[in-house]
């Protein structure tokens, strides 16, 4: 497969003055995946995923979620497709990525151990859905590199389904439980996607508030430095629609966002929160949702990432 940056990629990495290191690392990607991630993959309990709203009010909104799954529950046996065999009677309606899902549909991928800080990463197309799996037919398939991960272990995992007496909460201003949330999290995955064309999942990763609620309608997150493909904030170049998925690990939850996302360039940054790059975006709130997970699950936390930037202060934000 001859593979190409879209005119996002292209201008990000212009003016980040990376392009030539991302022709370099354009190579990692192909259509497949390669035979050594396949194990890999099976092997996961979690995913994320981004998903774009095609009808109704939220037209053109872009959605993040995590799904989980017992190992096996994702496969990728010829390296072609990935298989999710996650039963219709298991899909939560709640969940706002599986409410997006039909045939043809765009869909981004990120299998993600964070006990290890090893990610593999594929987007494509809905091929087949039925009720036992959804089959995805793959366009891009590439590791990423482990920096800031926060490191995890998932010491028990309780039957993945539904449940009914799950907690729910949504709306358009973030409130006081979502504002807590986002004050402890030091992980987010962000959904983008350029107009017409693939959708990324991807990680980030931080000290704890490094996600910063300058209103209750309104983020500022850091932006690192990373593996100068900037697939990413290239989507954000072309189409600032994105969604986020923030998990709390402690309290068994997960906060999903769509909204819009600005890139910062040259900002100052007294305390060294960007580690360097001078870089934040900014997320403005369309629509958020709160729920319970859809199993119980109890995670130990290891270490830190030893990439991320050590801030001199987090207790300062800047609108």
């Amino acid at each position: 497969m001859a593979f190409a940056f879209h005119d996002g990629e292209r201008a990000v990495q212009e003016r980040a003055g990376e392009s030539a290191v991302a022709v370099r690392n354009a190579s990692v990607i192909t259509d497949t995946v390669i035979a050594g991630a396949r194990p890999f993959i099976e092997k996961q309990v979690m995913t994320a995923v981004a998903a774009r709203a095609a009808d109704g009010p939220g037209n053109g909104q872009i959605w993040a979620s995590l799904w989980f799954g017992t190992p096996g529950f994702l496969k990728s046996p010829g390296g072609r497709h990935i298989e999710v065999h996650t039963p219709a009677a298991h899909r939560d309606p709640s969940d706002p990525v599986w409410a997006q899902m039909h045939e043809e549909a765009q869909l981004g991928m990120l299998f993600i151990e964070i006990s290890s800080r090893r990610r593999y990463r594929v987007n494509g197309h809905v091929q087949a859905l039925d009720a036992a799996q959804m089959q995805l037919a793959i366009a891009e398939a590439y590791p990423n590199c482990p920096k800031y991960i926060q490191r995890r272990h998932l010491r028990a995992l309780g039957d993945v389904q539904p449940q009914p007496d799950a907690r729910i909460s949504r709306g358009t201003e973030l409130n006081a439980d979502a504002l807590a949330l986002l004050a402890q999290a030091d992980t987010l995955f962000i959904a983008s996607g350029a107009p017409a064309g693939h959708l990324d999942a991807s990680h980030r990763g931080g000290p704890p508030g490094f996600v910063q609620a300058v209103s209750p309608t309104r983020l500022r997150v850091p932006d690192y430095g990373g593996n100068s493909l900037f697939n990413t904030l290239g989507n954000l170049a072309l189409d600032p629609a994105c969604g986020l998925v923030v998990p709390d690990f402690s309290s068994g939850r997960l906060l999903h966002l769509s909204g819009r996302a600005e890139v910062l360039w040259n900002q100052p940054d007294p305390q060294g929160l960007t580690g360097g790059t001078g870089r934040f975006w900014k997320f403005e709130v369309r629509e958020w949702l709160l729920r319970d997970l859809p199993a119980a699950m109890e995670w130990e936390y290891l270490d830190a990432s030893p990439f991320i930037p050590v801030p001199s202060s987090l207790s300062t934000i800047a609108s």
